[in-house]
């Protein structure tokens, strides 16, 4: 076994193999370095490794200067499992003809101790998407029966046959299984053009992972689907908001409906909603109605990086807050989804910024979800949107430590928890 962490690569059969006179090396931001073993962890189960093309790995070598791996070595990344939040980021020499990558997060990885490791943390203990937990056969089954049992409904078909099926969504496939977070989606149609957005992009950027639902449930098939679930599963929760969807304030009458014929049948379970915050009186409204709990995305506290990356239509930064703080009035659960970019997240100037926004609104949770994108890609807003001058780089752990010493009562996670116990 070797001491010290070295750069792995594909060769030209696709193996994934180690590169011992290459120190591994891992990126915020523009800036590459060592790895160091002491903020590694073994590659958690579930993850994939990702050959990145027209890409050669890139390392160290005993004199300390960074080189390219032979191209015959292509560079790898891994793709780590929800709940896991990535510190540092693959490094990779591109050349001209080098495609965008598609939309996921590129954590470093390197071969460490005879075993693949990562720069990455697991802030997330709950065990409602680990890979152990699905049984692929019993989806299948329950799926079958769920579509026999209302062959009417198309939300159910659509989360069933598209959503775990073909997606392998987690919460898709907890509500076929009857347990925990259940997904409903309502909206195909959005009022933000994220960079990254995994449901729609243009011809020009990248293929999306996932397709939009092309239909607007009923609130009976809201209601068919979601006191089913709340009444039977444990630490029961539906979600308004999906990947599979667009923002679903945009149909925000139609989940004020749902839920007040939801809370008629039953009182058990949490109503929740993951939304880019835009619209603060739709939510005012939800909150009338009887919505628990709910989720903001932002890639960043700061108006300009954040515009920047949502390509706003008709609503701004500041909407996002005081959807925030009618929230926090409204006494549900906040949780912020912290898109997380190494280099950019725990950017001095960035926490200045973060740390404003939670004296403001003072949210239950920050969900650290590591942003899917191209990294180079990323970088190119980043740079457009904030100035390259003064950057100064905590590292990802010291953020998170700063936090926790400056904000102690915040939770930190990755998954929405339940927000009513029964």
């Amino acid at each position: 076994m070797r001491s010290s962490p070295t750069t792995v690569a594909a060769d030209c059969r696709g193996w994934i193999i180690d590169l011992p006179g290459l120190a591994a090396a891992g990126r915020s931001g523009h800036t590459v370095y060592p790895l160091d073993g002491a903020r590694l962890i073994p590659l958690p189960e579930g993850s994939d490794l990702y050959m990145m093309p027209s890409r050669q790995a890139v390392g160290f070598a005993a004199d300390e200067s960074m080189v390219a791996a032979d191209g015959q070595y292509t560079a790898v990344a891994a793709f780590l499992p929800p709940g896991y939040t990535a510190f540092s980021l693959a490094v990779c020499r591109s050349d001209k003809t080098a495609p965008r990558l598609p939309l996921y997060c590129y954590c470093a990885v390197c071969w460490y101790r005879g075993k693949f490791h990562v720069p990455a943390l697991r802030v997330d203990t709950d065990p409602k998407h680990d890979p152990s937990r699905f049984d692929r056969r019993a989806v299948g089954q329950q799926v079958k029966a769920w579509l026999r049992r209302y062959p009417a409904n198309r939300l159910i078909a659509h989360h069933g046959l598209v959503c775990a099926l073909q997606y392998s969504c987690p919460n898709a496939i907890n509500l076929f299984l009857r347990r925990w977070e259940a997904p409903v989606a309502v909206s195909g149609r959005c009022n933000a053009r994220c960079q990254g957005c995994i449901s729609e992009q243009a011809a020009t950027a990248v293929k999306s992972p996932h397709n939009r639902i092309n239909f607007i449930p009923t609130v009976e098939e809201i209601v068919e689907l979601a006191v089913q679930h709340l009444e039977q599963a444990p630490r029961a929760m539906i979600s308004f908001g999906q990947g599979c969807e667009g923002e679903p304030l945009l149909q925000g009458k139609l989940i004020e409906k749902a839920i007040r014929e939801i809370r008629k049948k039953t009182g058990r379970g949490t109503l929740h909603i993951n939304t880019n915050g835009s619209l603060p009186k739709a939510v005012a409204r939800l909150i009338d109605a009887g919505l628990d709990s709910i989720r903001v995305s932002l890639n960043s506290a700061r108006k300009s990086l954040y515009t920047a990356y949502y390509d706003c239509r008709n609503y701004s930064f500041a909407d996002v807050v005081q959807t925030l703080r009618i929230a926090g009035k409204g006494g549900l659960w906040i949780s912020l989804n912290y898109l997380t970019f190494p280099g950019v997240t725990d950017d001095e100037n960035e926490y200045a910024a973060l740390a404003k926004l939670l004296d403001s609104v003072r949210p239950q949770m920050i969900q650290w979800r590591n942003l899917n994108i191209d990294p180079d890609w990323y970088m190119e807003t980043v740079d457009r949107a904030v100035p390259v001058r003064n950057r100064r780089i905590m590292g990802i752990p010291e953020l998170m430590q700063k936090l926790s010493g400056d904000f102690p009562d915040i939770r930190f996670g990755y998954f929405n928890p339940p927000a009513r116990s029964y």
